[in-house]
């Protein structure tokens, strides 16, 4: 069976065709204010990925934010509830302050910087 990819709207066209032909399936993830693909909070045991990939504002909700759209508190507690693991591409310059700005993260989220995206990817995707 292939692995799913679920990535956020603005992820790479290229990572993700490189994805592709690597043999994985990529879906879009909605953070329910862009309404770009499947809103993250429908992820179940059922239906499900093996892995989220999305730019660092994709999940970092405004202060004001709208009634459907997700914090990124709501993506950790779906990555941890169903073992996914969530590549945030962040460039490696700014991700101390990603990881301060989301209150220390937990283990399932990992800091990328783009231009590794595509290799740490594949790297968590490996066949067992």
């Amino acid at each position: 069976m292939r692995k799913t990819i679920g990535y956020f709207d603005g992820t790479d066209s290229t990572l993700l065709t490189s994805l592709v032909c690597a043999g994985y399936d990529t879906l879009p993830v909605s953070n329910g204010f862009d309404n770009y693909g499947r809103n993250i909070r429908l992820i179940n045991d059922q239906d499900r990925y093996d892995l989220l990939i999305t730019y660092l504002h994709k999940i970092f909700a405004p202060e004001t934010r709208q009634p459907n759209q997700v914090s990124y508190q709501d993506v950790f507690h779906i990555c941890r509830t169903y073992q996914i693991p969530l590549l945030l591409e962040v460039c490696t310059d700014l991700q101390s302050k990603a990881c301060e700005m989301l209150e220390n993260p937990p283990d399932i989220v990992r800091f990328v910087d783009p231009a590794d995206t595509l290799r740490v990817a594949l790297e968590i995707l490996g066949d067992d």
